[in-house]
């Protein structure tokens, strides 16, 4: 690994052992950097000339990281990653001095009072004379070099670490995602993040604020996060599961800004019975949902630039695919189509703000596409598959080109199987209610022949509302 010159080299001042709930780490002290600051690099494990080292460059952040602010995702950031550096068995942390994004403390706490007044992370940088990102990182390259690393796996969500230690000659094999559940306190910051700063950052949930144990088994804790970081009474369980149990709000859920290359980011949503049916036995529409968890679909709804489904929910249930039970603006309807089935005057035309897409392929009836057009729909033909259905990736790269950054797929069953086999899921949200339909199922007998082997669902998050049980969680498809 060769280091671009800039700057004095590092030199290692001390190193001692430093025993943590997290496994033991060697904690090393450098000096003599070009900021005249001491560094800190935490180390587990034999590191010196390793390839794949898992590796995190955390910068200072004295109010996340000592006293646990929720104005911003350092702290939990900092846990998580000794967390699965520790789980690696070997790993580096290299503890940066750039409180603020390089500007200090004392400027960090005047910007903060700056976004107090409406302004961004971003922009209250800017008005206090500084750059939005200060930090150079030509000592964690220095330290990287002194510690022996051949090449690192990166803990991170920013894509302007990697770039600037690969211009500093370090051999990046790969990004390791360290995304947090936001909360109400730091949902502004980790939006501009992605929106101004380029963080990659696929939102899910926003942590539910728990309230205090009324003795009758609630949680007290404040927050309900994944991966291990707090469960109902304050502390780490270590499992990947908040149970959420005191939250009685739906939990509302954080519009995915970022796309997927072209396309949106798709969050499939449904409500099933424990024993997996969606609908009856032949398919007839049943009420899965309590009414809290209704109140929750829809604030996801409003989180979402589009919502979809397939024709034969469309014709069942002739859904409104509106917001009603909470306030917040309707997505734009969209129903999937091939065939030009769906009735001008089906509920969708009239229910909302927005006028359906009806997404088809190029075989279908021309006087239908009319009919239906003069009811106000836009009729959109995208490419087929082979046996004739819809193309979804082409119609995920087409609602892209039209502004649709994030789509929420309520149904029905083959829609849904149809999105989990072309892997073009980012979010599952599965509402389980406490019933015995021995219904219509999503997966079973009725799964696309020929389908890929199904996603593991990671990142698992839960939250009772009334007598369901909501599942959050993303998906993550095996590679061969």
């Amino acid at each position: 690994m060769t280091i671009a010159p800039s700057g004095p080299a590092v030199t290692r001042e001390a190193a001692t052992r430093i025993p943590t709930p997290n496994g033991e780490f060697q904690l090393v002290l450098y000096s003599g950097s070009a900021d005249n600051k001491e560094h800190l690099a935490l180390v587990i494990g034999d590191v010196s000339g390793k390839d794949d080292v898992l590796m995190r460059i955390h910068s200072e952040c004295f109010t996340g990281d000592v006293l646990g602010s929720l104005r911003c995702d350092c702290g939990e950031q900092l846990e998580r990653s000794m967390q699965e550096i520790s789980a690696a068995g070997r790993g580096v942390i290299l503890y940066l001095r750039q409180e603020g994004r390089g500007i200090g403390l004392l400027e960090k706490l005047r910007a903060y009072n700056l976004q107090d007044l409406g302004h961004d992370t971003v922009d209250a940088n800017l008005m206090l004379g500084h750059a939005a990102d200060s930090r150079d990182y030509t000592v964690a390259a220095q330290m990287l070099e002194d510690l022996g690393v051949r090449s690192v796996q990166v803990l991170t969500n920013n894509p302007l670490k990697i770039s600037a230690l690969q211009e500093l000659g370090i051999n990046v094999v790969r990004r390791v995602p360290i995304e947090i559940d936001p909360s109400p306190d730091n949902l502004s910051y980790l939006r501009t993040k992605a929106s101004r700063m380029s963080h990659m950052l696929a939102f899910g949930p926003v942590a539910p604020v728990l309230p205090a144990s009324n003795g009758n088994g609630s949680s007290n804790g404040q927050h309900a996060h994944h991966n291990g970081n707090r469960n109902g009474n304050g502390k780490s369980n270590g499992n990947g599961k908040g149970n959420g149990h005191g939250s009685t709000e739906p939990m509302t859920m954080m519009p995915m800004t970022i796309k997927k290359f072209t396309r949106p980011a798709v969050t499939i949503s449904y409500a099933q019975s424990v024993d997996g049916s969606i609908a009856g036995e032949q398919g007839e529409q049943i009420t899965i949902s309590g009414k809290q968890s209704m109140k929750m679909t829809h604030r996801l709804r409003a989180g979402h630039d589009a919502i979809l489904v397939g024709i034969g929910t469309a014709l069942a249930d002739d859904p409104r695919l509106t917001v009603r039970l909470v306030a917040g603006s309707d997505p734009h309807p969209i129903i999937v189509d091939s065939h030009l089935r769906l009735q001008p005057d089906a509920s969708v035309f009239t229910a909302g703000h927005h006028k359906p897409w009806i997404i088809t392929t190029a075989d279908h009836d021309p006087e239908r596409r009319a009919a239906l057009e003069a009811a106000g729909a836009q009729v959109v033909p995208v490419g087929a598959t082979e046996d004739g259905r819809v193309d979804f990736g082409a119609m995920l790269d087409l609602l892209g080109s039209r502004g649709i950054s994030s789509l929420m797929v309520e149904g029905g069953a083959g829609i849904i199987r149809g999105f989990l086999d072309a892997q073009l899921v980012d979010q599952l949200v599965i509402t389980v209610s406490p019933q015995l339909i021995g219904g219509t199922r999503v997966l079973g007998e009725q799964a696309t022949a020929g389908a890929v082997t199904y996603p593991k669902i990671t990142g698992v998050h839960y939250q009772r509302l009334g007598d369901d049980m909501i599942l959050y969680g993303r998906p993550v498809w095996e590679t061969s």
